[in-house]
């Protein structure tokens, strides 16, 4: 007997960038040789990097940074933008099971992700050239759609796809 469970979960995680952190020498150079940096990264399996939407490397920050007290964007403004993303989503799929960018079936996919033909071009270059599955394609669709929603874009556009594409830092680990 089997029994599936509904779940809804979001998986956030970490990794170092090599054996030796990335640290070990002046202003973090790192002191692993090219092919030991590979088969560290190699530990990862391509069809569990298919199924993360975004995999980014976060510089370490320095004291200068750490220590600035110039004003960012603020959080209330962040959350508002994200709010206004979200009603977009929620007025895309009313009607229908899906609530969020990340629940669209292939349908879905093919009816609210079509790029222009800057980004078509940006996809089959990219595509090409790193190799992507089918999966991690249709992952930067997704995050795509969810970049254009952020700005209020009915379209996504080259600009769009190229963000996304910069957020799967790790299948650019293959050039």
């Amino acid at each position: 007997m089997s029994i599936t469970y509904p779940s809804r979960m979001m998986l956030v995680s970490a990794m170092n960038p090599c054996k030796c952190s990335g640290t070990s020498g002046p202003d973090g150079y790192c002191s692993c040789l090219p092919g030991e940096k590979r088969k560290y990264l190699a530990r990862l399996s391509g069809p569990l990097l298919d199924r993360i939407d975004i995999h980014i490397e976060v510089p370490a920050v320095r004291y200068r940074e750490l220590a600035d007290r110039s004003e960012g964007e603020s959080s209330e403004a962040i959350a508002a933008r994200v709010e206004k993303a979200r009603c977009i989503q929620l007025a895309r799929f009313r009607g229908t099971r899906v609530h969020s960018n990340s629940q669209m079936t292939s349908r879905h996919i093919r009816k609210f992700c079509e790029p222009d033909a800057a980004g078509h071009r940006l996809l089959e270059i990219v595509t090409e050239k790193l190799g992507l599955s089918a999966r991690a394609y249709t992952r930067i669709l997704k995050v795509a759609r969810t970049i254009a929603d952020l700005e209020e874009s009915g379209d996504i556009r080259e600009q769009h796809l190229a963000e996304a594409i910069q957020y799967r830092s790790l299948d650019r680990k293959a050039l």
